[in-house]
């Protein structure tokens, strides 16, 4: 009688051990480049503007009046893009996924009746996807690199709400592959609270210490209130023919290099 042998050996794609482990890095890497794409090629997501601000920033704290403005803009973004004449779901609300600005902004984007993406990151002290993200659209990343990546990869505008470091390493990053050239596609950046972004950020001192060069200053244009910035947004963003999902070749959607 054959006697059958029972092996204990896993697959490697299902051994969490070794998935957790520094060999199997790139391919957690991959992963978080291959299921966001897979997903937005799915819900047929086309393009973003994407959010930035602090967490920090709470409706009812001193700063309230930047969570309501990035509700309120969030909300004017998405009522717009659901009109324009298009198949796939243009200029989406992307946020963080997390507290304060983010979730202002997915509030918004949700009180509209439209879909919102998050992009959430695991911290040491944990930061939880907040409840308006679009249930399909809540992603979670290990990496910044990657997420930063997904931010950049889809974007069409960038509205970077008064914040701290994460912030400001999102915000230059955008504009570091702007002025370099590194991106496919133009991305509008919209700094709103000028007042803070002037004191936080002397842009002229960089011109003065020939840091960049003068026509840098064009990469970005204040604003101050949800309606002068959705006024912008909607001037710069006019509606184009329809292009295909991320993962196509034909695809006008990938705007970072190869």
């Amino acid at each position: 009688m054959k006697r059958t042998v029972k092996s204990h050996a896993s697959l490697a794609y299902l051994d969490e051990d070794f998935l957790e482990s520094d060999a199997a890095r790139p391919v957690r890497i991959l992963a978080e480049y291959l299921a966001p794409l897979e997903t937005f090629r799915r819900e047929q997501i086309h393009d973003t503007i994407v959010f930035f601000g602090s967490a920090r920033i709470a409706s009812d704290g001193p700063l309230g009046r930047y969570y309501e403005d990035a509700r309120t803009l969030a909300r004017l973004v998405t009522t717009w893009s659901k009109g324009l004449p298009t198949g796939s779901k243009r200029y989406v609300v992307c946020s963080g996924g997390g507290p304060g600005i983010m979730e202002a902004a997915n509030r918004g984007a949700s009180e509209a009746a439209g879909i919102t993406i998050g992009l959430n990151i695991g911290l040491p002290h944990e930061q939880r996807p907040n409840p308006w993200i679009t249930r399909e659209l809540s992603f979670e990343f290990r990496y910044f690199f990657m997420r930063k990546l997904w931010f950049a990869y889809l974007a069409r505008a960038l509205v970077a709400f008064p914040g701290g470091f994460g912030t400001l390493d999102e915000l230059m990053e955008v504009l570091t592959l702007q002025q370099t050239g590194k991106l496919n596609r133009k991305t509008r950046i919209l700094l709103y609270g000028s007042t803070y972004w002037r004191e936080i950020v002397n842009f002229d001192a960089l011109v003065k210490h020939g840091m960049i060069s003068p026509e840098d200053l064009a990469l970005f244009t204040f604003a101050d209130d949800p309606e002068a910035a959705i006024s912008l947004l909607q001037g710069w963003l006019k509606p184009e023919p329809e292009a295909g999902t991320p993962d196509l070749p034909s695809s006008r959607a990938p705007d970072t290099e190869d």
